[in-house]
């Protein structure tokens, strides 16, 4: 297997879609707008309720159009027009209920704040039409592009173990809206990893898992850490282990996903969580046991990163679904609702709480 023969980026769509924005927050700034960039995506308009913010990236990115309001974004906007929609979960559903029947619109993750708002939004998205997708982009990484081109074809046989291991100082003050929710670690965080393992494995029999706070970081109530193990039965083992919370310094920090098979394997580090938010290097290598071989690690160069490159493969695959260039939409809410069930599954585990231990 050759290195060059490595898929590492996105299929582009042959026809791209104006797109309008609703929302111009944080993750717009950092992975929207320049993941549009490079792939050469036109932002024709955008919408914010905060003027001040609309302004500062209508300056910074020379957005061609604001919009007063929601109202005059829809009306105005192009009939062929993608709505990228990045708002808090809660404000989701009504947005939907703007958009006019039968068009495109690609949600910023969580696809609202619970299975129950999930439902809902799935329920307007049938209702209304419309070609809807979450923008679970983690799947479009170029190093886990590159993975799943790589296990595809075998390289590394039946996949037996996925693993991720998150364990990081993250700065949560850059996020004051989490601070009051319920909800937080997994729903914002991990549910990234349950995405991403749903489309590798399908989606699990069951789940197990606790989530919790840390004693630095009392006034996060939704949490800081998680486990997971998503239960396949005998094969593959899957789990997630996160914590927020490393605060002693970067050398023992780790961000990395695992994947063995029963031919070889792959170890990915995730270098945007470490120091976030500036990173560290990615880091992909592979080894593919071979007869006789002594088995040896390979590293793979790989070209882009989770931000903001990860971004054009979400919006790309809506535009090609868009337009009639495909038939599959991967993180589409018809799917998406089933990463939203894993987590409601996560939560209801974290609730319930262990086995107590039988008399002795």
């Amino acid at each position: 297997m050759k290195a060059l023969d490595i898929r590492q980026s996105a299929i582009l769509p042959a026809d791209p879609l104006p797109i309008v924005s609703i929302g111009l927050g944080g993750i717009v700034h950092d992975a929207h707008y320049p993941a549009y960039k490079i792939a050469g995506f036109d932002v024709v308009g955008g919408f914010d309720i905060s003027s001040e913010r609309a302004a500062l990236m209508q300056d910074k990115f020379g957005i061609p159009r604001l919009y007063h309001s929601l109202s005059q974004a829809v009306t105005d906007a192009p009939e062929n027009a993608v709505y990228d929609i990045a708002v808090p979960g809660s404000a989701i559903a009504d947005i939907l209920r703007s958009i006019p029947k039968g068009r495109a619109v690609l949600i910023q993750k969580p696809m609202g704040d619970d299975l129950t708002d999930a439902r809902q939004i799935l329920s307007i998205c049938r209702e209304r039409e419309l070609a809807a997708a979450v923008n679970f982009q983690l799947r479009f990484a170029p190093f886990i592009i590159a993975a799943r081109n790589i296990i595809e074809r075998g390289a590394i046989g039946e996949l037996y173990d996925v693993e991720f291991r998150v364990q990081v100082n993250t700065p949560w003050h850059l996020w004051g809206f989490l601070f009051p929710l319920p909800r937080v670690e997994i729903l914002y965080h991990s549910i990234h990893y349950v995405d991403l393992i749903r489309s590798f494995c399908g989606t699990p029999g069951s789940v197990y898992a606790k989530t919790l706070s840390h004693p630095t970081a009392p006034d996060l109530r939704g949490g800081v850490r998680s486990m997971i193990i998503m239960d396949y039965g005998d094969n593959p083992r899957v789990n997630v282990m996160t914590n927020h919370s490393h605060a002693y310094g970067a050398e023992k920090q780790q961000s990395y996903v695992k994947f063995e098979g029963s031919k070889g394997a792959i170890q990915i580090r995730a270098g945007l969580n470490m120091n976030y938010p500036d990173g560290v290097p990615d880091r992909f290598e592979y080894i593919s046991l071979e007869d006789g071989d002594e088995p040896s690690w390979r590293t793979l160069d790989i070209q882009g990163s989770w931000f903001p490159e990860a971004f054009i493969g979400t919006m790309a695959s809506l535009m090609r679904y868009a337009n009639g260039e495909t038939s599959s939409l991967p993180t589409s809410v018809e799917d998406a609702i089933k990463t939203m069930a894993t987590v409601e599954a996560a939560y209801d585990s974290s609730q319930q709480g262990g086995r107590p231990l039988p008399a002795v």
